[in-house]
């Protein structure tokens, strides 16, 4: 299940992130793609071991854990690094697949999922589409700045080439308490009906029995 998280940041913060990052170098971005994916990736990101990069690392991910939809939809267990990246005309990611584990030692994890960040205002590039396949075909999403998209990085996606202007973007992927996207679905979907019905004005009883059937879900399901 792919989902649009949008306002994940908002002007004031885009501006900080857009301005830090321009005081950040940049380098060829296939060391840190996996084998197969290196041959095909072609883009600029900044260094992992910068300060500045690193506390970017930081807010950007606080800032997708203060989103209301995020925690429902990845239940998250652990972040992998973030990785900003940058597109200039020419530059592409050819299709591929994530590594399913990424990171060593105490690192290490399992990419149930995958989120792109969009930096840049969507009229300032042309191009540069993400392109993630599904059952339903592929779908081609090119999202306004500061909304981001969260989907399994199991899938065969692509980002299309950049043909004018820059493409700034945070990518990163996340190990979920619940392994399984079926049973990560479903509690998703019991968690947005819960909303509802409290903003309709359900009983509390009703409520309860909701959310009794969501913990246990969680009890029975949750891999820590």
């Amino acid at each position: 299940m792919s989902m649009i998280l949008q306002a994940v940041l908002g002007g004031e913060d885009l501006a900080r992130v857009r301005a830090e990052l321009g005081e950040i170098s940049w380098a060829p971005g296939k060391h840190t793609a996996g084998p197969a994916a290196r041959a095909v990736k072609d883009n600029l990101q900044t260094p992992g071991d910068d300060p500045r990069t690193q506390a970017l690392e930081r807010f950007v991910r606080e800032a997708l854990e203060r989103h209301p939809l995020f925690e429902i939809a990845a239940r998250p267990l652990r972040f992998s690094r973030l990785l900003f990246s940058r597109y200039e005309p020419g530059m592409t990611y050819g299709a591929h697949t994530d590594d399913a584990l990424i990171g060593s030692g105490a690192g290490r994890l399992r990419t149930d999922l995958a989120f792109t960040l969009f930096l840049s205002d969507s009229a300032s590039y042309e191009g540069g589409a993400l392109a993630v396949e599904s059952g339903l075909g592929e779908q081609e999403v090119r999202l306004d700045a500061g909304d981001a998209i969260l989907y399994p990085a199991g899938s065969v996606h692509r980002v299309a080439p950049v043909t004018r202007g820059v493409r700034l973007a945070a990518v990163g992927w996340v190990q979920s308490v619940i392994a399984d996207a079926g049973q990560r679905e479903l509690l998703f979907e019991l968690s947005v009906a819960r909303t509802r019905l409290a903003e309709a004005g359900a009983a509390r009883g009703e409520l309860l029995a909701l959310d009794k059937t969501v913990s246990n879900l969680l009890r029975m399901w949750a891999q820590l």
